[in-house]
């Protein structure tokens, strides 16, 4: 499960290089400060879209996403969300209508490949979707939406591919019921979570027990336009934008009214500490630690972004480095991170030692964050923090592929539209108090969950 939370946290994630870079060719401009210029609009079916013109490469970058993502999985089919997703390009239905003709996998994967496409397709705890990179010139560039338009909108589902998915993915979860990373981070989404929809994960059970009707019925709940957000990046002016967006979702039905991310969705309930230990015959112990925290949008998001840096995300420069592997040989490495969702994500804190050691670093790590949630960093941390994520802010956002993940999440979780134009000046404020506030806001020392999977013997 926390593959799918880094995924969902782009955003977050630390960036180590220091160097200033002070040309960005993938948005055509002369400074990292320049603004990017995100137009966005709504279809006429209620698909919501967001837009940034490059015209440096010949190439254009699409991701069409959903509230499709693992929370909406029905209770009992746990995986119906990510076997939804991976069906998609098993096959297209016919549309009389539209003279469109049936189309095999192998058929879909062949005409990807005759214009030089590459499809993606993800699945997170939020949100779920599909990815195009294609070449902006005219034929192969409508051809390849074309197609994506189609298996969004009208797949098939043929039963025996299903049945040869749901067998790899029942393999896939044996095998990694087996691996103590795989099994602490299960167990700590549940120990964190309890009942509430991030905690669900699919189990070989859940998995054989979805049925094509369950798939048909997902996708028609959750793949409509009214609860789409396409993102479009690359080599293209915007009435070309505007027909694109039209075509890959005019297929699709409309949903009813606004998105509406929350509907159904229980409150995270209130953290509390609790600890769990998980035998397993691992040479090392596997300890993750922390609490439900941030959700997307928050007005602390900067102030944990800076801190964080300081205590567990800047790698080597981090104060749990420092104090677990460096003062004291504990750990090979240990890290920390905030992963915020549309209801507060998870704070994490994880490390892997010998099991003889398990509880001095566990001391440790505990100590460590209690005093940083007392005294915070001091001004030369707080320096060093801040000059590496102006400074390599650039770095994300280098690409076509970048751009569009970190403009996606602005779609979806409804952040301005001059969210990036803004990020660095941001992280430029953060005092130190502003680092204490809410650190003390979001976390709280003696209500840190443990999970440890390989204990001392």
């Amino acid at each position: 499960m926390m593959m799918k939370l880094l995924f969902e946290n782009t955003l977050f994630r630390s960036i180590r290089a220091a160097r200033p870079v002070v040309f960005l060719a993938l948005c055509g401009i002369s400074s990292v400060w320049a603004a990017i210029p995100i137009q966005s609009w709504t279809t006429e079916n209620g698909a919501k879209v967001l837009f940034v013109e490059n015209h440096s490469i010949p190439v254009v970058d699409f991701s069409v996403e959903f509230d499709a993502g693992a929370r909406r999985d029905p209770n009992g089919k746990e995986g119906v969300a990510s076997l939804t997703n991976m069906m998609l390009a098993r096959g297209v239905a016919a549309s009389e209508r539209r003279s469109e003709p049936a189309l095999a996998e192998a058929q879909i994967l062949d005409a990807f490949a005759d214009t030089a496409a590459q499809r993606g397709s993800s699945v997170g705890l939020d949100r779920a979707g599909v990815t195009l990179r294609s070449l902006s010139s005219k034929a192969e560039r409508d051809a390849a939406v074309l197609l994506l338009a189609r298996v969004l909108a009208q797949p098939s589902f043929p039963s025996d591919l299903l049945s040869r998915d749901k067998a790899r993915t029942v393999a896939a979860i044996r095998e990694d019921l087996t691996k103590p990373e795989a099994i602490a981070n299960r167990a700590f989404m549940k120990e964190i979570y309890g009942n509430h929809p991030y905690s669900k994960e699919p189990t070989p059970e859940s998995v054989e027990s979805v049925t094509r009707d369950d798939i048909v019925d997902f996708h028609r709940k959750h793949y409509v336009a009214g609860n789409a957000v396409v993102v479009i990046v690359g080599d293209l002016k915007r009435d070309q934008a505007e027909s694109i967006a039209r075509e890959l979702t005019i297929r699709l039905p409309g949903g009813s009214g606004e998105r509406s991310l929350r509907q159904g969705m229980p409150a995270v309930p209130a953290a509390v500490k609790q600890e769990q230990r998980i035998a397993h015959p691992a040479s090392q112990s596997h300890v993750l630690i922390g609490m439900p925290s941030l959700e997307r949008g928050d007005k602390d998001f900067f102030a944990l972004t800076v801190g964080n840096y300081i205590l567990g995300g800047g790698g080597f420069v981090s104060r749990l480095m420092h104090e677990v592997r460096e003062s004291r040989g504990l750990a090979y490495s240990v890290y920390s991170g905030f992963s915020p969702l549309l209801q507060p994500g998870p704070f994490q804190i994880g490390l892997q030692t010998k099991k003889s050691q398990t509880d001095e670093a566990v001391r440790v790590v505990r100590k460590t964050v209690a005093d940083f949630l007392r005294n915070g960093p001091t001004d030369a941390e707080m320096k060093a923090a801040k000059d590496n994520l102006v400074q390599g802010f650039a770095l994300r956002i280098d690409t076509n592929r970048k751009l569009l993940d970190q403009v996606a999440v602005i779609g979806y979780y409804d952040l301005p539209l001059d969210y990036l134009d803004n990020w660095t000046r941001h992280i430029s404020q953060v005092t130190k108090a502003d680092v204490v506030a809410a650190f003390n806001r979001k976390l709280a020392a003696d209500r840190l969950a443990m999970v440890v999977v390989g204990s001392p013997d």
